[in-house]
């Protein structure tokens, strides 16, 4: 009789992930299939028309609003941010804004609702009361919002009062995401992002008493001085504030891309295997908690949205990391945002100047685009199943897309000689298995068809 199955020891597994390369890697991602660095440099915005007039009549979408302003530029930060001392620029961009709704307008069939509608940046809360009012009543002039919709706004408890709020809360906001990365004032120091337990505590007190019950906050791992001991108080004072799920993100450092991380010392940093001990602490204080564990690096109370599509099988990924927005129409409005159709993507003009130019000139702000082929599609809902649920059912996905199941599993073929003993590949399943979890980046990377540069990515852990 076969004896009970044996476990690795710490220590073995350490050195496992460490020879299969989890601490030399870097890779995406994977918000979108194919990613960002894929997309082809297009001036013709008349295919993403196309793809707009294309959306059912009476269909739902999401949409995407970025603000590319920010009052501080926070050193770590390696958004498509530009920092502002003065209203103007905010103004004149909020009418361009307006001006490519009116564009939407034009292009979109009737009826067509608000599913999920999010601002980020940036600092959204930087605008005005009046200005986020009416930025608002515009978006919902052109596209109302459905029953059930999600509204959710980034907010930053530095850039935020009670007028604000208030007229986020008037404007149909009832979700709200707010940054911590880490409460430990030498870590604030070291990352340009100064902001305090008390003034993070009063924002979410303001957002509770104005009816706000759902509540993210985002936490990073992997920052300049950052120790077991220091993450373990910052996500207890988090657990303290009690947010309905929490983004655990790894710290990015790529200074070639994002000119003021230069300003962080890169002798402060952790080196990988500590990330890995980082996270891990992090995770533990969380599940202790009574979060459940979501995809790669999100918790959230059982009860939430996010771990009941988890368990229903309807968890998905974008732009914005997890999601329970099944839609398959994301528009993304501003300058770099990106929009997701059916057929594609399509991303605006990155710089402030060249989105305003284009929008000004009665264009869509197109500058990037990628049209799926078949494999995209089949290779994008592979790995986007390994990223929520960390395994696919290739009998089910082929249902799904109409494909053979035999083409599906051919994508994984020598899959368990790459990563032995971490996954798990059967007649019509394929899974990552628990202690190969901190490697899923990386399986997915394996049923990526195109060229990679590592640089342009974050560490695999």
């Amino acid at each position: 009789m076969p004896g009970p199955k044996r476990v690795n020891s710490p220590m073995e597994s350490l050195s496992q992930l460490r020879s299969l390369g989890l601490f030399d890697a870097r890779v995406p991602r994977y918000t979108s299939y194919p990613t960002a660095p894929q997309f082809s440099p297009r001036s013709n915005a008349a295919e993403t028309e196309n793809w707009i007039r294309a959306i059912r009549p009476g269909a739902t979408i999401s949409l995407y609003v970025h603000i590319p302003f920010c009052r501080r530029l926070c050193w770590f930060c390696a958004c498509r941010t530009q920092g502002t001392s003065s209203g103007s620029p905010v103004a004149a961009y909020l009418e361009t804004l307006k001006a490519e709704l009116a564009r939407l307008a034009e292009l979109l069939p009737e009826g067509v609702r608000l599913e999920h509608l999010h601002w980020g940046g940036g600092t959204p809360t930087l605008l005005k009361p009046e200005q986020i009012s009416d930025l608002a009543q515009a978006i919902l002039d052109v596209v109302p919002l459905a029953d059930k919709a999600q509204f959710s706004v980034e907010i930053d408890p530095s850039e935020v009062d009670g007028a604000r709020l208030d007229a986020l809360a008037a404007a149909g906001m009832n979700r709200a995401s707010i940054g911590v990365q880490d409460f430990d004032p030498q870590i604030q120091d070291t990352i340009g992002r100064q902001q305090s337990y008390e003034v993070t505590r009063d924002a979410v007190e303001g957002l509770r008493a104005r009816g706000i019950t759902s509540l993210n906050m985002d936490i990073l791992y992997g920052l300049p001085h950052q120790t077991e001991t220091r993450i373990a108080e910052s996500v207890q004072k988090v657990l303290s504030l009690s947010p309905d799920r929490v983004a655990l993100y790894g710290y990015a450092h790529v200074p070639w891309m994002a000119k003021r991380q230069t300003l962080i010392p890169t002798d402060a940093l952790p080196r990988p295997e500590e990330r890995l001990s980082l996270y891990e602490t992090a995770k533990q204080l969380f599940v202790w908690d009574g979060y459940e564990e979501i995809g790669i690096d999100h918790f959230a109370r059982p009860e939430d949205g996010l771990a009941i599509a988890q368990r229903t099988g309807r968890l998905r990924r974008n732009f914005q990391g997890y999601t329970e927005d099944t839609s398959d129409t994301l528009i993304g409005l501003g300058a770099s945002a990106i929009s997701r159709y059916p057929q594609g993507y399509a991303q605006n003009a990155p710089a402030t100047s060249a989105y305003q130019a284009a929008v000004r000139n009665g264009e869509l702000a197109t500058r990037k685009a990628h049209a799926f082929t078949v494999e995209d599609i089949r290779r994008g809902r592979i790995i986007e199943a390994l990223m929520c649920d960390f395994a696919v059912d290739f009998d089910e996905l082929a249902k799904e897309l109409g494909a053979p199941m035999a083409d599906l599993r051919g994508f994984a073929d020598g899959i368990e000689n790459a990563f032995p003993g971490m996954v798990s590949l059967g007649p019509t399943r394929f899974e990552i298995r628990p202690e190969g979890r901190p490697l899923t980046r990386m399986i997915a990377r394996y049923f990526d068809a195109y060229a990679m540069a590592a640089s342009g990515h974050s560490p695999a852990v």
